[in-house]
């Protein structure tokens, strides 16, 4: 299968299970992995027949900026939703969502989840 990589994606939002990040918000960077067959785009040159990363990119801005999730768990699982959502094409998603500084001593705390169209 084919793969469309949106990387490095850092936005900010209510993100955590402590009082004080219940109130600000926290920085959060996201990687997407798209799996689809890109066989038709690459025959053709044509926009029509490739999944819109873009579009892609956007709903994750819009979803992740309006969030209010306690667990990193539950927000790359919506992540991951919409992503399906955007494009039937899209068979499957790997999503990583990463916490900087939510441990003292570690650069980033993170969860991978893969999701298939159903």
């Amino acid at each position: 299968m084919d793969k469309i990589y949106i990387r490095d994606i850092l936005l900010r939002c209510i993100i955590g299970i402590n009082e004080e990040e219940r109130y600000e918000k926290q920085d959060v960077v996201i990687n997407v992995t798209l799996h689809v067959d890109l066989s038709k785009a690459g025959r053709t040159d044509n926009f029509a027949d490739t999944v819109d990363y873009k579009a892609v990119k956007k709903r994750i801005v819009r979803l992740v900026e309006s969030s209010n999730y306690y667990l990193i768990e539950a927000l790359a699982e919506a992540i991951a939703r919409e992503c399906l959502d955007v494009d039937v094409r899209i068979e499957k998603v790997d999503v990583l969502v990463e916490k900087p500084a939510a441990l003292r001593f570690a650069r980033t705390v993170g969860v991978e989840i893969t999701r298939e169209r159903n």
